[in-house]
């Protein structure tokens, strides 16, 4: 296995235990979105753009787990 991307750590992509197509797609589409909020906090030289960067981060992470709760939801 190849090594993962910051935002795919982040979103936990490699840990869907019902192996649901849904679960997997919204985390790669989360990933995808963290890796870009990732890469312009490293290239970025304002502590402010950093700092905002960082909350998207936080933001998207918490996001995804409710996106993943909405379609594995079952009453």
């Amino acid at each position: 296995m190849t090594e993962q991307t910051f935002g795919q750590k982040a979103v936990g992509l490699s840990f869907n235990p019902s192996n649901d197509s849904s679960v997997d797609n919204l985390k790669r589409l989360y990933a995808g979105v963290i890796d870009v909020l990732n890469a312009h906090r490293s290239e970025a030289s304002s502590p402010e753009a950093k700092r905002l960067a960082s909350i998207a981060i936080t933001e998207a992470q918490g996001a995804q787990m409710w996106a993943v709760k909405a379609v594995t939801w079952r009453d």
